[in-house]
């Protein structure tokens, strides 16, 4: 969740952090990096699932090589370096998996491309294994799921190795308006790579910055609002919301049944839609999957041309333009590459029903909240440390030196005194949500308009991190598709001051291969993704 929404509710230097199980508290000196530390490290920089599957072929690179690899870069610029307290675990059994794959692949062949890749993900995605799942909180430290939840049941279907889990705003930025996103008990401070004292965004904070700083070759997130756009937009990468519905939740800490989903995240279009179409698919456990069948594809590459944009109908959401004034110079260039590239823009195009979503929106996830992470909770395993949010509020008040030592838990509080879902209030705010954000708000404009898309920037530029007042509002465009549980996606599209900027493409339910297409062609003409260079500071305008 993007604290935008609440710091908007609220309104009507060096970074500290924790230390994480089995590594040092002590953070390094924020130093920018002048050198690579070997030459390997050099190879994986900007490595593709393509470019992967032609050094596998060509014996170049071997799964266990790869795997190794990356734990080295982790040690040198997560945990050393910058320290960039992206990745919360590592799998101790890591290499072991990648063994197997490298020898199931010299047997059989690969299962498909995802066959061996190091694949990190988000700290609120059960895995059952030796590696918590704890969404950042140490009270779930010792919490055994019984089983992988359905997505990474997937990513081992196809041949993934789990690298890792990553850190997070803790309890997805659930748990206070004042929160600095990228911040948890457990893990600390995540540090945005590309300027090391600025925000990273969240609550996919690690999953972004991983992707960024090549700390592995693609990474999973999970979104309710903002939560893989945001950071993926902070982190100068490519980041998709799908659809409510076309990968399964079970298994993942919930915020909101109504808008929570995990999506891809990483440097290429291209990359995000293999990882796409190995999350995706219907699953006996999660209900909303059901419809999945006969819109969900295993293979999104197939919806990816450069000419996409030619004859596309895009409306331009002005109404989140203006929170940076750089920032909009960079998306209007980018509107300029896109009529230059065959689209018509039909500008402006805002919203019906405005903006109004924030307060229902709100309500919501507080009564949603209550009552789905009380039933994950329940259904831990034995021996798990709570089994209630009163139980995790108890806990984090015996805890407060460690849980709580900026900011507080008044959303926590403010879901446990919600009522049950029957409650009238409840279903009148998500009767709204949907009204307004559906029906009336995003697919009567792309009707009355005959658009393909939607676009807008994803966000303003990375703000300062700051523990005292937490985050600040950088504008965002990620609210009516979250709310709608609708499919958005973010590709790069520029920078400010060192600092990437994203250009956003949303639309209908299930419009995953044209948004994608969409995306894939702007990225192709402007080739606008640069990795970090690990600045201390944001450099003076030029």
């Amino acid at each position: 969740m993007k604290r935008r929404n609440f710091l908007r509710l609220v309104a009507a230097g060096t970074v500290a952090g924790g230390s994480r199980p089995g590594w040092g508290s002590a953070a390094p000196a924020v130093v920018g990096l002048s050198a690579r530390p070997t030459h390997l490290d050099v190879e994986l920089e900007e490595l593709s699932l393509l470019s992967y599957g032609a050094a596998v072929a060509s014996g170049r690179w071997t799964a266990t090589g790869l795997t190794r690899a990356y734990l080295r870069r982790i040690e040198a610029l997560d945990r050393q370096g910058p320290a960039l307290r992206a990745v919360l675990e590592i799998n101790p059994d890591a290499l072991a998996l990648a063994r197997a794959l490298d020898a199931e692949r010299k047997a059989k062949g690969p299962r498909g491309p995802l066959h061996g890749v190091p694949v990190l993900v988000k700290d609120n995605l059960d895995t059952h294994d030796r590696m918590g799942t704890t969404a950042g909180s140490r009270a779930l430290v010792g919490a055994k799921p019984t089983r992988d939840c359905s997505v990474v049941e997937q990513l081992r279907r196809a041949g993934a190795v789990l690298l890792g889990k990553t850190n997070l705003s803790e309890w997805a930025n659930f748990r206070s308006a004042h929160s600095s996103s990228g911040w948890s008990g457990r893990g600390g401070q995540t540090r945005n790579p590309y300027v090391l004292d600025r925000n990273p965004s969240g609550s996919s904070s690690g999953s972004g910055v991983a992707v960024a700083a090549n700390l592995c070759l693609v990474a999973v997130g999970t979104e309710t609002d903002g939560s893989i756009l945001s950071p993926a937009a902070f982190n100068g990468i490519v980041g998709l919301k799908p659809t409510v519905g076309l990968v399964s939740r079970a298994g993942i800490i919930p915020i909101a049944h109504s808008q929570d989903t995990a999506g891809p995240m990483a440097r290429t279009v291209t990359d995000a839609a293999v990882l796409l179409g190995a999350m995706t698919g219907a699953d006996p456990r999660d209900a909303a999957t059901r419809q999945t069948a006969r819109v969900a594809h295993r293979d999104y590459t197939k919806f990816l041309a450069a000419g996409s944009l030619q004859g596309a109908r895009l409306g331009v959401a002005r109404r989140f333009f203006g929170a940076h004034a750089e920032a909009d110079g960079v998306i209007e260039q980018a509107l300029t590459t896109l009529q230059r590239l065959g689209a018509t823009l039909v500008d402006p195009a805002d919203l019906p029903t405005g903006g109004g979503l924030e307060e229902s929106e709100f309500q919501v996830m507080l009564y949603e909240f209550k009552a789905d992470l009380n039933a994950y909770l329940a259904a831990l395993g034995p021996g798990a440390p709570v089994r209630s949010l009163a139980e995790i509020i108890a806990f984090n008040e015996r805890h407060r030196h460690e849980e709580m030592p900026y900011f507080q838990q008044e959303t926590f509080l403010a879901a446990e005194a919600k009522g049950p879902l029957s409650e009238p209030a409840y279903r009148e705010a998500l009767a709204k949500n949907h009204r307004l954000s559906r029906e009336e708000g995003i697919d009567a404009l792309m009707t009355a308009k005959r658009l393909d898309a939607i676009v807008a920037p994803t966000t303003g530029p990375a703000h300062v991190t700051d523990l005292v007042y937490g985050d600040r509002d950088t504008g965002g465009s990620t609210t009516p598709a979250a709310v709608a549980g609708y499919p958005s996606i973010t590709v790069p599209a520029g920078f400010v001051q060192g600092l990437p900027i994203g250009l956003s493409f949303f639309g209908r339910a299930y419009s995953e291969p044209r948004l994608l297409g969409l995306a894939y062609a702007f990225e192709q003409a402007t080739r606008a993704r640069r990795p970090p260079r690990f600045l201390p500071t944001a450099p003076p305008r030029a």
